[in-house]
């Protein structure tokens, strides 16, 4: 059962996110990367974007956190089916996530898959089915992109109580991060994940045949 859900877009420090929630007991933790490391993963979000009423336990069996995509864009409907778990709304300022994004998450969106392990072009139709089009409307111009990108941190400032909800970004480190979940601080520092070098080593590996 999910006990913390991550509501921000992808590339505002999910990674690391999830790395430091699993390090302070709240893992495993769900994550795009997911699809990668367990290919089953890819046929259960599948199933979600053809069903009105996802099996979210089913989806999120074992998982005690989800962060980033795929689980963000279906933010609502986890916080109405766990309703005891706890929100944490990454961050950051809108350029710079806009360029972040566009240097790696855009390039992987389009990049040839011509060569590339099935499981790699089956995780880019469900993110096409669920970030590109569902999130994103086909769209990653610059003034859509940051639209989209501020309307939805305000829906979930709007609609998430006070008391539930973490706005945070990966500098604040771990203190406001253990006091929202009632955890005792590590004795070192946060976790630093998926800068745009790792992102493009990861892309490539994973690209294996087409990346050459």
């Amino acid at each position: 059962m999910l006990q913390v859900i991550g509501a921000g877009f992808g590339r505002t420090g999910t990674l690391s996110l999830r790395t430091a929630l699993e390090r302070l007991g709240f893992g495993p933790c769900h994550h795009m990367k997911a699809l990668f490391e367990d290919p089953a993963q890819i046929g259960l979000w599948r199933e979600v974007t053809e069903s009105e009423s996802p099996d979210w336990d089913r989806v999120y069996a074992g998982y005690r956190a989800t962060v980033d995509w795929p689980g963000a864009a279906y933010w609502r409907e986890l916080v109405r089916h766990y309703p005891e778990a706890k929100v944490v709304l990454t961050v950051r300022d809108p350029e710079r996530w806009y360029q972040s994004a566009q240097a790696t998450i855009f390039q992987s969106h389009n990049a040839d898959l011509d060569g590339a392990p099935p499981e790699v072009s089956g995780m880019r139709d469900v993110a096409d089915a669920i970030v590109w089009k569902g999130v994103l409307d086909g769209r990653f111009d610059k003034d859509h992109a940051i639209a989209t990108f501020n309307r939805h941190n305000e829906a979930v400032r709007r609609a998430i109580p006070s008391g539930r909800l973490l706005e945070f970004e990966a500098a604040q480190g771990w203190e406001p991060l253990c006091a929202f979940l009632g955890v005792p601080v590590p004795d070192e520092p946060y976790p630093r994940s998926n800068d745009r070098a790792e992102f493009t080593a990861m892309l490539k590996e994973r690209l294996g045949g087409a990346a050459s």
